[in-house]
């Protein structure tokens, strides 16, 4: 008898193996000529279970490997639509860019982080809501430069920086900072200007006491040159130009301190018809420096740049900030108001200061200061009068010796009866109106300022 068997659905891996045979009821002797055994052993486990473990290899491998080419695929096409999209804006952004008038210096990426040697954090000059400003010296030309790196990359970010660009480029005014040029490469925003040696005005205004103080012929002839700059931007170029963020770390100092406004980032152009310019996003700006008015209209206009204007000038002078609580007072303005009630204004002068000041010079910015920051939009000088003011040419505004308040809307509706009060202090003044409704007309938002965490409180009655 000669047969071929396959036992390996039959038998275990481990088995033993014997011959036998049967003759039924006969009785016979049989012997075995010649066998042969074959053994396939695949590989896996000891134990039983490795052909289940040798199933499971070849399953995973056989899902694994067409899913990990499908993520590839979609891996790289998605790379693919990014680079196009990219390459879709680049030259959209690129050409604005390139066909401004003038068109300022392009410069390499590749400079600019040689320049700020990989924009190291040794060389950063400050940092702001749109970005931050590193100090850099471009190698060839052994010139200073400021590059300021905008942070968002997105959408809003490329608007600010064209926002920007487009408008400090057409702009020419000695106490404005030039800028230099511009780079525009792998989704990253830079902008270049001079390089300020002195600084921002806030760092010599709160420099501590190991720095002497600002003394007081620089501090009117900054003040000076920003009225000149402001003057300029309202009523000088080609068209409006609101700034919305004059403060005074915006402020920049060549090597002799001659002013420098700077970051155009919140800047915009008025059209000749317009009189301000409003976003939804709300109010841009920092506290202690935005116009009343701003909270109800969420418009900004040559009026709420000289309110602006007026923090500073009650900084300069005062050496404090605009939310500085003096004598139960939350605001800067309040005091220095306050004072000149009481007939003594010069004792908001800068004590630093002691005796080293005009005191003629002093009392005109303090009234100068006052006007531009009266509540209602319409009583505040415009920049030709501060000019002329500041010059000498003219005579100090006329500031009530009590703060009037902010009423909102100008116009009372009829039938409403309107009540004012002044408290014998004037730390708060409020104005209400008396409806069924009891609709306010007369506050001023309760804040806290992004510079410095203090509280600034206004009241409002119902």
């Amino acid at each position: 008898m000669r047969t071929n068997l396959n036992l390996s659905q039959i038998v275990d891996q481990k088995s033993y193996f014997g011959f036998a045979a049967s003759t039924g009821s006969s009785v016979q002797l049989n012997c075995v000529l010649r066998w042969n055994l074959t053994v396939e052993v695949l590989p896996g486990g000891e134990e039983g279970g490795g052909g289940d473990s040798g199933k499971g290899l070849i399953i995973g491998l056989g899902i694994g490997v067409p899913v990990l080419v499908i993520v590839l695929i979609a891996s790289a096409g998605l790379v693919y639509l990014r680079r196009r999209r990219r390459a879709a804006e680049d030259p959209a952004i690129l050409g604005a860019l390139k066909s401004l008038p003038g068109t300022p210096r392009e410069f390499k990426y590749s400079e600019l982080k040689k320049a700020t040697n990989n924009f190291d954090d040794k060389n950063k000059l400050g940092q702001g809501g749109f970005g931050i400003v590193y100090r850099g010296i471009l190698p060839k030309e052994k010139v200073e430069i400021a590059v300021k790196k905008f942070s968002r990359g997105n959408l809003k970010g490329k608007d600010d920086f064209l926002a920007e660009l487009t408008i400090i480029n057409r702009l020419r005014h000695k106490h404005l900072v030039r800028l230099v040029g511009w780079c525009h490469q792998n989704g990253t925003l830079l902008l270049v200007y001079d390089y300020m040696p002195n600084g921002s005005l806030d760092n010599h205004l709160f420099c501590g006491p190991e720095k002497a103080a600002l003394s007081w012929s620089l501090r009117y002839k900054i003040i000076s040159g920003v009225a000149s700059a402001l003057h300029y931007l309202h009523n000088e170029y080609d068209q409006k130009v609101v700034h919305r963020d004059l403060k005074a770390s915006n402020i920049m100092l060549d090597a002799q301190f001659n002013a420098r406004l700077g970051d155009f980032g919140l800047a915009r152009a008025l059209d000749n018809e317009k009189t301000s310019y409003s976003e939804l996003e709300g109010v841009p700006g920092t506290m202690g420096y935005i116009a009343p008015e701003c909270f109800h209209t969420g418009k900004a206009s040559c009026e709420s740049d000289v309110y602006g204007f007026g923090a500073v000038i009650l900084e300069v002078v005062c050496g404090q900030r605009p939310w500085t609580k003096k004598e139960n007072f939350q605001l800067l303005v309040d005091w220095v108001w306050w004072l000149h009630r009481e007939g003594c204004i010069l004792k908001g002068v800068d004590e630093r200061l002691g005796n080293d000041y005009s005191a003629e010079e002093a009392k005109r910015l303090l009234l100068l200061g006052l006007a531009c920051s009266h509540p209602n939009a319409s009583e505040r000088p415009q920049t030709q009068a501060i000019v002329q003011i500041i010059s000498g040419s003219v005579a100090p505004p006329y500031v009530p010796p009590l703060k009037p308040p902010f009423v909102w809307p100008s116009a009372v509706p009829e039938g409403t009866a309107v009540e004012m009060n002044a408290d014998s202090n004037m730390n708060s003044r409020t104005s209400s109106i008396t409806t069924g409704s009891s609709w306010n007309v007369g506050w001023t938002p309760r804040y806290t300022s992004r510079e410095s965490n203090a509280a600034g409180d206004y009241v409002s009655e119902p």
